[in-house]
């Protein structure tokens, strides 16, 4: 029988029960409130020579990429995203180091990448991520800090392309590299320790010279007559050493080996290496149209020039769309597997490129065209959709940002800034200039050596070694870079101005050389 005492009793215990409970619940929800969220993985798909302005999300007329473009529109889009040394391999190191190329080491194409340097994909292997580099690396040595690596040597082939492992074995893969560096990223996504966040950086090829496209591509442009870009015929006056370069459509590009006319199938290395099937369809629209319709065209003088330019846009854009279509395949995939919520997906060029613009192909100048690069990027759930970010993004910014997306340590070292609070739409202090400096001289495009800043509205440039000079650029009311203003009446504090900042810059980043320099009498 329930006694009066009983019934206190137990009541008493339930409470005591209760509040138990409750405290339990209470002290539940703190520790799952101090708990990290869960680390992303990240997905860096890095391309080469790919232009800003070959990206319909930048508002490219020349052609539509709705897989890139996919990635902007569900994330977000940098406008303003700067290199500090516009050449292939510096890029690389740079993304892998966070540091200017002064300090890493890698100021030149072709050389050897320094191992025995940090890089940041270690300190994610800390933290307890998987790391991989499938595809072009092109930094001449296979850097630490990554679980598995399959890269091209050097800048590899279009076609059965040749890969080293991580055990620096050679393998050759048949097919397009565009493709294969698709399945091979693929594969390894489903291959890999499901227990730990990765870090895959996706390197493709494309869009390098010689722009080979991939067969069920070729002639996708041929219906398209491209207007020339406005600066096409620059006499470059004013501005020595856009003058004495060696890099442009008329003279510098190569009929047989850069367009393909009458292409030697036998000997060159970039066009021996078809199967019979693959070579049918190659050869079929170079030799038996393209070849054909340029001999009976007899073509000199500016009709020349400007047959050059159609095919040479023609082509980078060709290759360019099976880019594109192999970023929708891996994003597909990462929809069907699940891994889409939890993946960071960054798309990244390592520095700009002409598409006529100046008469130029190429890239090395601290000129708009060069300097910027793509960057888009998707993190579901903490970057907003649609978001634009116009602040002035570096290159060097890129690895600390990766290290922030992921909780990971960022080591003094490095010299760049995470950007993620931008990302995420905070309000933040952020660089008013971004510096450059740009080395390799005579080969192989007899691009001076210089350095410089760019601010929101003006380009300051110092070229040496060669020959001295300056130059300046207002890129609000000459956004083409044609009118160099050193010098000019009525620029003189403004020029004083920006070499303060230059001044503060190279200081600030460590860069005796140029300081060396700037302090010359000029």
């Amino acid at each position: 029988m329930l006694t009066k005492k009983n019934s206190f009793s137990i009541l008493a215990i339930g409470a005591v029960v209760a509040s138990s409970l409750v405290l339990f619940i209470n002290s539940t929800k703190k520790q799952e409130s101090a708990l990290p969220p869960a680390r992303p993985n990240i997905i860096f798909i890095f391309s080469d020579d790919h232009t800003a302005q070959a990206i319909s999300a930048y508002g490219s007329k020349l052609t539509k990429t709705p897989n890139i473009d996919r990635i902007a529109k569900e994330g977000a889009i940098l406008h303003t995203n700067v290199v500090t040394n516009s050449i292939c391999g510096p890029s690389r190191a740079t993304l892998l180091t966070g540091k200017y190329s002064h300090l890493n080491g890698y100021k030149l194409n072709e050389k050897v990448f320094d191992v025995n340097q940090p890089v940041f994909p270690e300190e994610l292997q800390k933290n307890g991520y998987q790391t991989a580099w499938v595809g072009k690396m092109h930094l001449g040595s296979l850097p630490n800090g990554f679980d598995y690596l399959n890269v091209l040597p050097g800048q590899g082939h279009y076609y059965n392309p040749d890969f080293i492992n991580s055990k620096n074995e050679t393998v050759r893969y048949p097919g397009y590299v565009t493709n294969v560096v698709t399945k091979l990223s693929i594969d390894w996504l489903n291959q890999r320790d499901t227990s730990k966040p990765f870090f895959l950086v996706v390197g493709h090829k494309a869009t390098h010279r010689e722009w080979l496209p991939d067969a069920p591509d070729l002639g996708a442009y041929d219906n398209v007559n491209f207007p020339l870009p406005p600066t096409f015929y620059d006499d470059y006056t004013g501005r020595e050493a856009a003058k004495d370069q060696d890099m442009t459509i008329d003279k510098t590009m190569r009929l047989k080996e850069d367009l393909k006319v009458h292409a030697d199938y036998e000997k060159s290395g970039i066009f021996n290496r078809f199967t019979p099937e693959q070579k049918k369809p190659f050869y079929d629209y170079y030799e038996n149209k393209i070849s054909k319709e340029f001999d009976a065209k007899k073509l000199t003088g500016k009709a020349l020039v400007e047959w050059k330019y159609q095919r040479y846009i023609k082509d980078y854009l060709s290759t360019a769309r099976s880019l594109d279509r192999n970023i929708g395949e891996l994003l597909d995939h990462l929809d069907k597997s699940g891994l889409a919520k939890n993946t960071v997906v960054i798309y990244a060029s390592d520095q700009g490129f002409y598409m006529g613009e100046h008469g130029w192909f190429d890239k090395r100048f601290i000129y708009e065209e060069s300097l910027k690069t793509p960057f888009v990027i998707r993190y579901p759930g903490v970057i907003k959709p649609g978001t634009q970010i116009n602040e002035l993004i570096s290159n060097i910014d890129w690895a600390p940002t990766l290290l922030n997306l992921t909780g990971t340590t960022i080591p003094r070292g490095v010299q760049g800034e995470s950007f993620l609070p931008l990302l995420t739409g905070k309000k933040v202090a952020w660089r008013k200039e971004a510096y450059y400096h740009y080395y390799e001289y005579p080969q192989p495009h007899h691009v001076y050596p210089h350095f410089g800043i760019r601010t929101d509205r003006y380009t300051l440039a110092r070229f040496y070694e060669v020959k001295d000079f300056w130059e300046l650029y207002d890129l609000k009311n000459d956004p083409q870079e044609m009118h160099n203003l050193y010098g000019s009446k009525g620029y003189e504090a403004i020029t004083a101005d920006l070499k303060a900042k230059l001044k503060k810059e190279i200081i600030h980043y460590k860069d005796d050389e140029a300081l060396k320099i700037m302090e010359s009498k000029l």
